[in-house]
């Protein structure tokens, strides 16, 4: 199953994401109070961290591997 075209508007939301500082926390640190909430409510709740998988194919909680 194709997914649909990532937009310009996707693409804000998820820099957003990447901003947040909880979110950079839960990415970062991988435990925590900051990764369970992100872990729990960006599905269901966070219109940012929807975007940030539908661009990145990952999902906002999980780590950034930089090399």
């Amino acid at each position: 199953m194709e997914q649909p075209p990532v937009s310009p508007r996707d693409r804000q939301m998820a820099q957003r994401c990447v901003e947040c500082p909880v979110c950079n926390r839960a990415r970062r640190k991988q435990r925590g109070l900051a990764f369970w909430l992100v872990k729990s409510v960006e599905g269901s709740l966070c219109p940012y961290c929807k975007a940030y998988e539908r661009v990145y194919g990952r999902k906002a909680h999980e780590p950034v591997n930089d090399s």
